[in-house]
């Protein structure tokens, strides 16, 4: 008979260990929960800033329409100014055309008196006639007095004669001429109007469409 191998004292048995309760003084941390995102506070569109640009712009518009009248203004007293200039007692020729309505200026210190003629005398469409009105160009420092208005039937050249102790004369244009008025001096005062106008009406329009719609979000943010 065979003996039994496995006696009482060669069992052993494994018995996990217990785990030990933490320490009285060892507390247990819960990780503290985010707070609530606090609302930020939109800004109120639209800006206003498009207020200032607006002004701005017609400030711009403003300056410019006075710039275009100024400009138009000096064109047209260039253009008015004698270009062919020459002392009393001479005769010169001169280009006249029609069209560009011809006048004899006169720049004197002190009343003298004068006479000019325009022509041989043979054709009466050639002559010199008193202006209606009374008027002066003021160029480069040299104050031109309009004596007469150039009569001439057509485009061409053109004797002129004319006498006066210490005067000088000079051939330039009327200032109220047609060809002048209907040009850079209308353009001019149409830039002074239009421009500042339209600029005054854009930043007026601005302003109240930006009020409105910046009332309007604070009554929805209300």
């Amino acid at each position: 008979m065979h003996e039994n191998q496995n006696s009482a004292a060669d069992v052993t048995m494994r018995v996990p260990r217990p785990v030990p309760p933490p320490p009285a003084d060892v507390t247990l941390r819960m990780p503290h929960p985010f707070p609530p995102p606090y609302g930020e506070s939109r800004p109120i569109r639209p800006r206003l800033l498009w207020i200032f640009l607006s002004w701005a712009l017609f400030v711009v518009l403003l300056v410019a329409g006075v710039g275009g009248f100024a400009g138009g203004l000096f064109s047209t007293i260039g253009d008015a100014a004698p270009r062919t200039i020459f002392s009393g007692g001479q005769s010169v020729n001169v280009a006249l055309d029609p069209a560009d309505k011809p006048a004899i200026y006169a720049a004197v210190d002190q009343p003298t008196d004068v006479r000019c003629q325009l022509g041989d005398g043979a054709d009466p469409r050639v002559r010199l006639t008193r202006p209606a009105v009374s008027q002066t160009v003021s160029l480069n420092g040299t104050t031109w007095e309009l004596l007469f208005e150039a009569g001439v039937p057509e485009a061409g050249t053109y004797q002129l004669a004319c006498e006066g102790d210490g005067v000088r004369f000079g051939v330039g244009r009327q200032l109220a001429g047609g060809a002048l008025v209907s040009g850079a001096l209308v353009g001019g005062a149409i830039a002074l109007l239009a421009l500042p106008t339209v600029g005054f009406l854009a930043a007026l329009i601005v302003t109240i469409v930006v009020l409105a719609r910046r009332s309007a979000a604070r009554r929805r943010m209300a």
